[in-house]
C-alpha cells in the first residue's frame, strides 16, 4: 500500500438532478477510475451559457482519484455527462489519514505514467 498524499485528486463535478448523478457515480466507482464518491444535496446553480443566465438544479459530486487515472476520468466523465460543457475541476489533496489515502490509491485502477 502507498501513502503518498500527492498522488490523490478531489474532483468537483455538477450532475443535472434529473440526469441519474448516482448512476453516473456507480459507474465511474465500478470502473475504478474513483474510490468514492459523495453526492451532496441537490443545489441551484446560477450561470451564464451562451450569451444567457441559466439557473439549474445539479447534484455536486466529490470525486475522489489519483493523478494517474484522472485523464480517464475526465474522459469517462464527459461521455456521460449530458452537458456540452460540464464542469469537471480537480483539486490536489495536499494532506489526510495516511491509511485513508492509501486505501484511495489502492482502490482506483493504475494506469501507467
Amino acid at each position: 500500500m502507498t501513502t503518498l498524499s500527492t498522488e490523490g485528486l478531489l474532483v468537483l463535478c455538477n450532475i443535472p438532478a434529473n440526469a441519474d448523478p448516482a448512476g453516473i457515480a456507480q459507474l465511474l466507482v465500478e470502473e475504478q477510475l474513483a474510490a468514492c464518491i459523495n453526492l451532496l444535496p441537490p443545489v441551484r446553480s446560477v450561470y451564464r451559457w451562451q450569451a444567457q443566465v441559466v439557473q439549474d438544479e445539479e447534484t455536486p459530486l466529490l470525486i475522489k482519484t489519483t493523478h494517474q487515472a484522472y485523464p480517464a476520468l475526465e474522459k469517462r466523465l464527459q461521455a456521460l455527462h449530458p452537458y456540452e460543457l460540464p464542469e469537471i475541476i480537480a483539486v490536489p489533496i495536499c494532506k489526510g489519514l495516511p491509511t485513508y489515502l492509501a486505501w484511495m490509491v489502492d482502490s482506483v485502477k493504475a494506469f501507467p505514467e
